[in-house]
């Protein structure tokens, strides 16, 4: 039988980040959510560009069917810079309206807003 791991993990990881992002109540965790979808996102990218064998595409004398995919690591990497600046953005939202509102609950700011 075959188990493709890494596409297992995305899904688990998916699920995780979806269930955390819509059940939880506090701020601070559903951000974290959002920062595990993230990481969902980039183990898929990865694993799309994975040969079974395939060596690093830096060697120039390497035959090409031999590399794994360059691209999907070089999304990853910008999915990576995009991930810490969103994941500072959003941190710096929930001081905001913890300074504001005094609290990160959610439905707390959704009846301050009301």
């Amino acid at each position: 039988m075959f188990w493709n791991l890494p596409l297992i993990a995305v899904v688990a990881l998916t699920i995780i980040a979806l269930a955390t992002i819509v059940f939880k109540k506090n701020l601070i965790k559903v951000f974290l959510g959002i920062v595990i979808l993230e990481s969902a996102v980039n183990l898929f990218l990865i694993s799309l560009g994975y040969r079974e064998g395939g060596i690093a595409p830096i060697y120039t004398n390497a035959p090409s069917s031999a590399m794994v995919l360059p691209t999907p690591q070089a999304l990853t990497l910008t999915s990576i810079v995009i991930g810490v600046a969103t994941s500072a953005l959003l941190l710096s939202f929930a001081i905001i309206i913890w300074k504001k509102y005094g609290s990160i609950d959610i439905e707390m700011i959704r009846r301050l807003k009301e």
